[in-house]
Protein backbone atom coordinates (compact mmCIF):
# COMPACT_ATOMS: atom_id res chain seq x y z
CA UNK A 1 0.00 0.00 0.00
CA UNK A 2 2.65 2.15 0.76
CA UNK A 3 4.52 1.43 -2.07
CA UNK A 4 1.79 2.31 -4.34
CA UNK A 5 1.13 5.66 -2.24
CA UNK A 6 4.27 6.50 -2.97
CA UNK A 7 3.98 5.88 -6.71
CA UNK A 8 0.89 7.63 -6.83
CA UNK A 9 2.79 11.37 -5.43
CA UNK A 10 5.29 10.90 -7.92
CA UNK A 11 2.77 10.62 -10.40
CA UNK A 12 0.76 13.46 -9.64
CA UNK A 13 4.02 15.83 -8.76
CA UNK A 14 5.26 14.80 -12.21
CA UNK A 15 2.27 15.77 -14.33
CA UNK A 16 1.77 19.01 -12.34
CA UNK A 17 5.72 19.93 -13.40
CA UNK A 18 5.00 19.08 -17.01
CA UNK A 19 1.21 20.97 -16.89
CA UNK A 20 2.87 23.77 -15.61
CA UNK A 21 6.20 23.37 -17.91
CA UNK A 22 5.16 22.47 -21.29
CA UNK A 23 2.47 24.74 -22.32
CA UNK A 24 2.41 24.71 -26.10
CA UNK A 25 4.94 23.34 -28.84
CA UNK A 26 7.74 25.58 -29.58
CA UNK A 27 6.63 28.03 -32.78
CA UNK A 28 8.40 27.31 -36.14
CA UNK A 29 9.15 31.26 -37.28
CA UNK A 30 11.14 30.79 -40.60
CA UNK A 31 14.08 29.34 -42.76
CA UNK A 32 16.25 32.30 -43.78
CA UNK A 33 19.78 33.31 -43.99
CA UNK A 34 20.36 31.02 -46.99
CA UNK A 35 23.85 31.74 -48.44
CA UNK A 36 26.31 29.96 -50.68
CA UNK A 37 29.19 29.75 -48.49
CA UNK A 38 31.53 28.14 -50.62
CA UNK A 39 32.04 26.58 -54.46
CA UNK A 40 35.40 24.65 -55.26
CA UNK A 41 35.95 22.05 -57.54
CA UNK A 42 34.49 18.79 -55.31
CA UNK A 43 31.52 20.42 -53.43
CA UNK A 44 29.05 23.82 -53.36
CA UNK A 45 28.39 24.11 -49.56
CA UNK A 46 25.25 25.84 -48.65
CA UNK A 47 24.16 27.46 -44.79
CA UNK A 48 20.77 28.41 -43.89
CA UNK A 49 18.90 29.03 -40.45
CA UNK A 50 15.64 27.59 -38.93
CA UNK A 51 14.37 29.92 -36.56
CA UNK A 52 11.85 29.02 -33.69
CA UNK A 53 10.41 30.52 -30.28
CA UNK A 54 10.58 27.95 -27.55
CA UNK A 55 7.53 29.60 -24.76
CA UNK A 56 7.90 27.06 -22.48
CA UNK A 57 9.74 26.71 -18.74
CA UNK A 58 11.80 23.56 -20.05
CA UNK A 59 13.65 23.28 -23.30
CA UNK A 60 13.28 19.99 -25.14
CA UNK A 61 15.99 18.20 -28.44
CA UNK A 62 15.16 19.46 -31.83
CA UNK A 63 16.62 16.94 -35.15
CA UNK A 64 16.13 17.21 -38.51
CA UNK A 65 15.79 14.41 -40.82
CA UNK A 66 16.96 14.08 -44.29
CA UNK A 67 15.06 17.73 -45.53
CA UNK A 68 15.97 17.75 -49.13
CA UNK A 69 17.72 20.76 -50.56
CA UNK A 70 16.63 21.46 -54.59
CA UNK A 71 18.44 23.64 -57.02
CA UNK A 72 15.97 24.99 -59.91
CA UNK A 73 13.77 22.13 -58.98
CA UNK A 74 16.35 19.21 -58.97
CA UNK A 75 16.65 17.51 -55.57
CA UNK A 76 20.78 17.72 -54.88
CA UNK A 77 21.26 16.70 -51.04
CA UNK A 78 19.80 16.02 -47.60
CA UNK A 79 20.74 17.72 -44.78
CA UNK A 80 20.58 15.94 -41.67
CA UNK A 81 21.77 17.62 -37.92
CA UNK A 82 22.89 16.21 -34.80
CA UNK A 83 20.43 16.84 -31.85
CA UNK A 84 20.05 20.09 -31.11
CA UNK A 85 19.20 21.43 -26.99
CA UNK A 86 16.01 23.73 -27.35
CA UNK A 87 16.63 26.39 -24.34
CA UNK A 88 13.70 27.47 -22.52
CA UNK A 89 11.82 30.96 -23.29
CA UNK A 90 14.21 31.84 -25.92
CA UNK A 91 14.10 32.41 -29.48
CA UNK A 92 17.00 29.87 -31.37
CA UNK A 93 18.23 29.50 -34.85
CA UNK A 94 19.51 25.36 -35.77
CA UNK A 95 22.16 25.50 -38.34
CA UNK A 96 21.15 23.85 -41.54
CA UNK A 97 24.67 23.02 -43.68
CA UNK A 98 24.47 21.46 -46.90
CA UNK A 99 27.51 19.99 -48.68
CA UNK A 100 26.40 19.31 -52.85
CA UNK A 101 28.69 17.30 -54.46
CA UNK A 102 29.61 18.64 -58.00
CA UNK A 103 29.12 15.36 -59.71
CA UNK A 104 25.62 15.78 -59.05
CA UNK A 105 25.28 19.18 -60.55
CA UNK A 106 27.33 17.84 -63.52
CA UNK A 107 25.98 14.61 -64.15
CA UNK A 108 23.73 14.06 -67.48
CA UNK A 109 21.15 12.25 -65.17
CA UNK A 110 18.15 14.81 -64.22
CA UNK A 111 17.99 16.25 -67.33
CA UNK A 112 19.83 19.30 -68.05
CA UNK A 113 20.75 20.33 -64.31
CA UNK A 114 23.84 21.68 -65.46
CA UNK A 115 21.74 23.83 -68.36
CA UNK A 116 19.61 24.93 -65.33
CA UNK A 117 22.12 26.11 -63.05
CA UNK A 118 24.12 27.60 -66.35
CA UNK A 119 21.51 29.98 -66.77
CA UNK A 120 21.38 30.76 -62.97
CA UNK A 121 25.21 31.66 -62.97
CA UNK A 122 24.01 33.61 -66.32
CA UNK A 123 21.09 35.97 -64.77
CA UNK A 124 23.11 35.70 -61.82
CA UNK A 125 20.12 33.81 -59.00
CA UNK A 126 19.47 30.10 -58.38
CA UNK A 127 16.47 29.00 -56.69
CA UNK A 128 17.11 27.06 -53.22
CA UNK A 129 14.73 24.54 -52.07
CA UNK A 130 14.28 23.29 -48.24
CA UNK A 131 11.67 20.82 -47.84
CA UNK A 132 11.44 18.08 -44.99
CA UNK A 133 10.66 17.98 -41.39
CA UNK A 134 11.91 18.94 -37.97
CA UNK A 135 10.85 17.04 -34.79
CA UNK A 136 10.84 18.25 -31.09
CA UNK A 137 10.75 15.98 -28.28
CA UNK A 138 10.52 17.16 -24.50
CA UNK A 139 9.31 14.44 -21.66
CA UNK A 140 7.51 12.63 -23.96
CA UNK A 141 5.96 14.98 -26.09
CA UNK A 142 6.69 15.74 -30.11
CA UNK A 143 5.62 17.03 -32.80
CA UNK A 144 6.73 17.55 -36.18
CA UNK A 145 7.22 20.58 -38.05
CA UNK A 146 6.96 20.28 -42.08
CA UNK A 147 9.44 22.72 -44.04
CA UNK A 148 9.32 23.99 -47.20
CA UNK A 149 10.89 27.11 -47.82
CA UNK A 150 12.04 28.36 -51.41
CA UNK A 151 14.20 31.32 -51.82
CA UNK A 152 16.04 32.67 -54.97
CA UNK A 153 19.59 33.59 -53.92
CA UNK A 154 21.68 36.13 -55.86
CA UNK A 155 25.12 34.76 -56.71
CA UNK A 156 28.05 37.28 -56.30
CA UNK A 157 31.09 36.36 -58.42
Amino acid sequence: MRIRMKKLVFFIVVSLIIGCSVKEKPVFIKVDDVKIMSITPDTIHLNANAFFKNPNDIGGKISTDEIKVLINGDEMAKVSSEVFKVPARQEFAIPLKVVIPTKKVFSSEGGGILGGLINSLLSKSVKVQFKGDIKYKVLGFSHIYPIDKTEDIKIKL
